[in-house]
């Protein structure tokens, strides 16, 4: 609310003017877009198979709370134009590593795995390194661990005696004299010798070490019956050697390729992916990062998958994506458009029913194309599997994916010995002894338009959602946050008074001083209720600072990183999430409402009956004249129906 208040509401008005008549310009075509903000930073970069539709779609409909802190940022937007979605697909990944746009998906973990490569010199050598460049050299892994690596470089350095010098030297080093060098500061080794030993190099790193450990193990053979005995013992510690290095987990797959396997999973407005090496047939490693997305989550997660094998030469041979979730951003919509006008009638049921298979296969449509953008780019074989065995392995990525959110939540929950005694020690604090139930307010509006509130309840320290209130503000109009904190308190505890419910321990309100005031005035000078009222203040970054209370109210010096300021976090988090959950779906509702009744000749009864009869308003936007016969409507009226929803969408006010 701090930034919108600080912006002109007319330079605001111009800003989505403008941007309203930049979407009637987009053109049917691939590309990249770039949103900024009123400074004119980037703020978000994304890739559109149809730079028309998906970009309009941010500014239409509803969306979660999350995107929706997004699109009220943005002030401008630009595009460029593509021939192809693979060039849109590395366009924004470059845009996004040039600009580190605030709400996409960042690669920021510095989490490197190992890998082993040969260089490319006249004389190359054999070296770990944690940085992959394009620099021709050939890099195999990665490998679980940086043991793991120098283990197996070791074992070639016995096996293949490649230079090992960085600089070359003046005369021969011990690895000469020990047989692991072939000493080219001396000797005049030849570019063929090079090579056979890199092929053989790659050969084993590429999975043939069987092979080689057979052939090891017929030579020796051969010097034990010439009675080398200690030649036969060196092979044998190699054979070995090959063994103990290259025993490694046992999860196997049928083949012995190397592949990558994605998989994701979303909840809370976090993203986790989890990314199974598999090298050689066998689970070598496993990585999961987590962060906030934005966007649309299948978009965000393509998004990371690109950053990942950006300049990343050391390739698999094959990717393993999941599939895309059927339940886009349509289905939503015919879902709000149901709920909206109350209907759940046998009519509506089936147009609700038919709209997961005509998006299944929208969803295998866009699968195609990321699948051959991604190919197209990488050279490197991608699929999306949906039976048998490879599918078993992206649901296990998936599998592990999801339990990396629901330990970060759990994390966030868990200690309940904490909870508790910060909620004591909060009491204390505050100079109320105990606490056990605690009543938070948030209000939610944009530009005024539909103000909602809501009311949450934690009682020891832990969330009681059955207790949790909603309320649609009845009185206040405009932006007013100490009215409409005024009503909700008045409502709310007239309630308790009337119904003889449960009086809490302590109020929390989203604000300061003003709020404080305003709910207490209410509280002690109309109801006659003194219930200790405290405010949590948000900084710039919009995160919990600091708390207050008291009338005049005063900041309590609580440190920031002690429980009972975690718990207050918590607290204004959920409320805050629960009130503009609700305020979207009021807004959604209303704007379906709104686009029916704004056309001339539609009721509240032929509005009812078109949401019935088609299931939802983008499917009325898709009928044709003759479609509305059935509900008694004439060719005019039909076409003045489509005319007007087929029309600009209005831009959001936020």
């Amino acid at each position: 609310m701090t930034e919108q208040e600080q912006e002109d509401p007319k330079v605001r008005e111009q800003s989505l003017e403008v941007i309203k008549h930049k979407l009637s310009l987009l053109p049917d075509k691939p590309g990249c877009y770039i949103m900024k903000n009123r400074e004119g930073t980037i703020i978000y970069v994304g890739k559109a198979k149809v730079l028309k539709n998906r970009v309009r779609s941010y500014f239409t409909g509803s969306h979660s709370a999350k995107t929706q802190k997004l699109v009220s940022e943005i002030r401008d937007f630009e595009y460029i134009i593509t021939s192809s979605n693979m060039e849109a697909l590395i366009l924004e990944c470059n845009l996004i590593k040039q600009h580190h746009p605030r709400y996409n998906v960042l690669l920021k973990d510095d989490k490197t795995f190992p890998y082993i490569k040969i260089t490319n010199e006249a004389q190359p050598r054999l070296e770990v390194t944690r940085r992959i460049y394009k620099d021709k050299g050939k890099y195999f892994g990665p490998y679980p661990n940086a043991f793991a690596a120098q283990q197996t470089k070791k074992l070639l350095d016995r096996l293949y005696p490649l230079r090992k010098c960085k600089t070359m030297p003046e005369k021969v080093c011990l690895y000469y004299h020990i047989g692991q060098c072939l000493a080219p500061c001396e000797f005049d080794i030849t570019a063929e010798t090079n090579e056979r030993m890199v092929q053989e190099i790659s050969r084993f790193l590429n999975g043939g070490h069987d092979v080689i450990k057979e052939e090891l193990t017929t030579k020796m053979l051969a010097a034990a019956e010439e009675l080398n005995f200690e030649r036969a013992k060196e092979l044998r510690d190699h054979i070995l050697n090959i063994e103990a290095v290259m025993e490694k987990q046992k999860i196997n797959s049928v083949d012995a390729l190397d592949r990558d396997v994605f998989g994701y999973a979303v909840d809370k407005g976090w993203m986790a992916v989890h990314i199974q090496y598999m090298r050689q047939g066998k689970l070598i490693e496993r990585h999961v990062s987590l962060f906030p997305y934005y966007g649309d989550e299948y978009s965000d997660f393509m998004t990371y998958v690109t950053q990942v094998y950006s300049e990343n030469p050391a390739l698999p041979k094959e990717i393993f994506l999941p599939t895309m979730p059927v339940q886009g951003g349509e289905a939503s919509a015919a879902g709000e458009a149901i709920s909206a006008a109350e209907e759940a009638t046998p009519v509506a049921e089936e147009a609700a029913e038919a709209v997961p298979t005509k998006e299944a296969a929208q969803a295998e449509a866009e699968e195609k194309d990321v699948r051959e953008a991604l190919e197209s780019w990488l050279k490197v074989k991608v699929h999306i599997p949906r039976r048998g065995l490879k599918k078993q392995m992206v649901d296990m990525a998936k599998d592990n994916a999801r339990n990396a959110l629901d330990e970060k939540f759990r994390l966030v929950e868990r200690d309940e010995k904490r909870t508790t005694k910060a909620v004591e020690n909060l009491g204390e604090w505050l100079g109320l002894g105990t606490i056990r139930r605690i009543e938070a307010f948030d209000n939610s509006n944009i530009q005024g338009t539909n103000p909602v509130s809501a009311m949450v309840v934690f009682v020891d320290g832990r969330p009681d959602r059955k207790e949790y209130r909603k309320y649609k503000v009845k009185t206040v109009v405009g932006p007013d946050d100490y009215e409409t904190m005024r009503e909700v308190i008045r409502r709310r505890y007239e309630r308790v008074l009337k119904d003889n419910l449960t009086m809490p321990d302590l109020i929390v309100v989203d604000g300061g001083k003003g709020q404080i005031s305003a709910a207490v005035d209410v509280l002690e000078n109309e109801l006659g209720l003194f219930i200790p009222i405290c405010g949590l203040v948000k900084d710039a970054k919009h995160k919990t600072a600091q708390l207050m209370i008291g009338d005049p109210a005063e900041i309590v010096p609580l440190p920031r990183d002690s429980q009972e300021f975690y718990l207050l976090q918590r607290i204004q988090d959920e409320v805050h999430r629960f009130a503009i959950t609700f305020h979207r779906e009021t807004r959604a509702k209303s704007m379906v409402v709104s686009q029916l009744d704004a056309i001339p000749g539609i009721g509240e009864k032929r509005r009812k009956a078109l949401l019935k009869h088609f299931g939802s308003v983008r499917k009325i936007k898709e009928a044709e004249v003759q479609d509305f016969k059935p509900l008694g409507i004439g060719e005019k009226l039909a076409g003045e129906i489509i005319k007007a929803l087929q029309g600009e969408a209005a831009i959001p006010q936020e």
